[in-house]
């Protein structure tokens, strides 16, 4: 029960980024940007060694190298898949013409929200530690991408308050899949054998994907240094984590 605690806490914040839209009114545009690139890094270097350095040892413990590395493909294939059909994409402009369809980016990131729900089930699944590493990482790649989809949902028509709350509702599908995935985790061994190579596999996709390349948007030298700085620690810090838990 312990356990569903933490998963129903880390959903229930994760629902909140959402909310974050409304400090995009707040900042400027040069300030915001920084804020981004600097949340995209971090998160692209400790989603991609969490995956390899976390998740997919925890599986291999339990199933045969080829299941599990079967289904780390599988699950980056879904999450590709997924993305060319829903148009899941971390858009960081104010207008973003992927996302023209108001109503097909809150579907998208419903489902979106699902899995990251299921995602951070699974962390909780390996230890309450990384769990919460887990919880952070996801709500570091989601406020870039809920501060572009509040832009667009206002360039589609949305009023502020609308485009808050739709946003919003549509960010609690997490809490969805929390619990879905805690029942899935005690349940049965399919949770830690099955969804957790396939989230690593959408850990892995979310990074060398959707992050990584929006990183060589940056020019110059110093910034371009800055932002691989960044990604190294977070595959340090990711580093520094699997020698404290083990």
């Amino acid at each position: 029960m312990n356990t569903l605690l933490w998963i129903f806490a880390a959903t229930m914040l994760d629902g909140f980024v959402a909310l974050i839209g409304i400090f995009t009114l707040l900042l400027n545009k040069k300030t915001l940007n920084k804020i981004i690139y600097g949340l995209v890094a971090f998160s692209a270097g400790a989603l991609f060694s969490g995956a390899l350095l976390h998740m997919i040892p925890e599986t291999l413990e339990n199933a045969s190298s080829n299941l599990i590395f079967g289904l780390v493909i599988f699950g980056f294939s879904v999450f590709y898949l997924m993305e060319r059909l829903l148009h899941w994409h971390h858009c960081h402009e104010e207008k973003c013409e992927v996302h023209s369809f108001t109503y097909l980016i809150l579907f998208g990131d419903g489902i979106h929200n699902f899995i990251d729900g299921l995602i951070i089930a699974a962390g909780f699944s390996v230890s309450i530690p990384f769990g919460i590493i887990t919880t952070l990482l996801i709500i570091g790649h989601e406020i870039p991408q809920e501060l572009g989809d509040f832009g667009v949902l206002l360039y589609g028509g949305f009023k502020i308050k609308e485009a808050l709350l739709f946003n919003y509702l549509s960010q609690l599908t997490c809490v969805i899949g929390g619990i879905v995935g805690y029942i899935f985790s005690t349940s049965s061994s399919v949770f830690s054998t099955y969804l957790l190579p396939f989230a690593a596999g959408g850990f892995i996709y979310i990074s060398a994907s959707d992050l990584i390349p929006s990183l060589h948007t940056e020019k110059g030298v110093v910034k371009a240094t800055a932002t691989f700085v960044i990604f190294v620690v977070g595959v340090l810090l990711m580093a520094f984590l699997k020698f404290v838990l083990h």
